[in-house]
């Protein structure tokens, strides 16, 4: 594993941003989108429109470079005058045989979009921490990297270079990296879990340390005192901020890990419990029944017959 908790996790639960779609548009101009089946996000790229989200209070105003972030099965409208009428962005873009449709003669707005997938395992890991959506400000610091990003996806489907569908793919996981970071150090006051502890300097030497050698018998002292604190405050610092003890996000880790292991791969229970910092088997399978709720080997089991009735 790396020293970076941040990574680790994107990439346990294997995110991956797809650049889906976009329109451009003048004139007078709504579009209701459905509840998204995976996390969506958005940009304005030329002008500006009304968002509205269903159980919000107000309808946002997106400004040009504002990017969005919605991770709840809520219905989206986007609009140029909350007056309009919205059209079923369903019936705009399959009856137009395009991803990318025009509105009028398309001179005055201008839209990108695109989904966020997760691993249907562990993809949960991500998702039950976001909030329910995310608004980027263009006019926020942290919003300065959007431009060119943006910039760069609106060339790549305008061309057609060699390559342009893995790049719009690679700038697209970049920009949910760059909303992730943004709402990081933007946000009001998150709920307790490795979301917030992720964003807080104070403990995120442990967090490193814990991520860099997770099958390491760490100890309390040794972690406080990587990020200069006493024992007594950094497990209540740690406690306040990640919603558990030091060593119990380490064994939240470690379980999190076997759970991809034993669903990916064909390392054998006794070495798996070797690698992830157990002194045997049978205190590895005591812990994983603890934490799942079934021995190592049931899991992977279950696991392999879901994947076959999949496929």
């Amino acid at each position: 594993m790396s020293a970076d908790p941040f990574s680790d996790i994107i990439r346990f639960t294997q995110a991956e941003s797809l650049v889906t779609g976009g329109f451009s548009a003048s004139g007078p101009w709504a579009i209701a989108f459905p509840p998204p089946s995976s996390i969506k996000f958005f940009a304005v790229v030329k002008g500006g429109c009304w968002v509205t989200i269903e159980g919000e209070p107000e309808p946002v105003w997106f400004s040009t470079g504002d990017v969005g972030l919605i991770t709840a099965k809520r219905r989206l409208v986007l609009a140029s005058d909350l007056g309009v009428p919205p059209q079923d962005a369903m019936a705009v873009f399959s009856g137009s045989g395009k991803s990318v449709v025009m509105l009028g003669d398309g001179s005055e707005f201008a839209h990108i979009g695109g989904h966020v997938l997760l691993d249907p395992a562990s993809g949960r890991l991500l998702a039950d921490v976001l909030p329910a959506w995310i608004h980027v400000d263009a006019e926020s610091p942290q919003a300065a990297s959007f431009r060119w990003l943006l910039a760069e996806l609106v060339a790549e489907r305008c061309t057609e270079q060699p390559g342009t569908q893995l790049a719009s793919a690679q700038l697209a996981q970049l920009l949910f990296i760059q909303i992730l970071r943004a709402h990081l150090q933007t946000s009001g006051p998150m709920p307790a879990g490795w979301l917030r502890a992720l964003g807080d300097p104070r403990i995120a030497p442990a967090l490193r340390l814990m991520h860099a050698e997770p099958a390491r018998s760490w100890g309390l002292d040794e972690l406080a005192q990587a990020c200069a604190m006493s024992r007594t405050t950094f497990a209540n610092r740690f406690r306040d901020v990640a919603g558990s003890t030091p060593l119990a996000y380490l064994s939240a880790w470690r379980m999190h890990l076997a759970t991809r292991a034993l669903r990916e791969g064909k390392t054998t229970v006794a070495v798996l419990a070797q690698a992830l910092g157990y002194a045997s088997e049978s205190a590895f399978s005591t812990a994983f029944k603890r934490a799942v709720g079934e021995s190592p080997r049931a899991y992977r089991l279950a696991a392999r017959a879901v994947a076959e009735l999949t496929q």
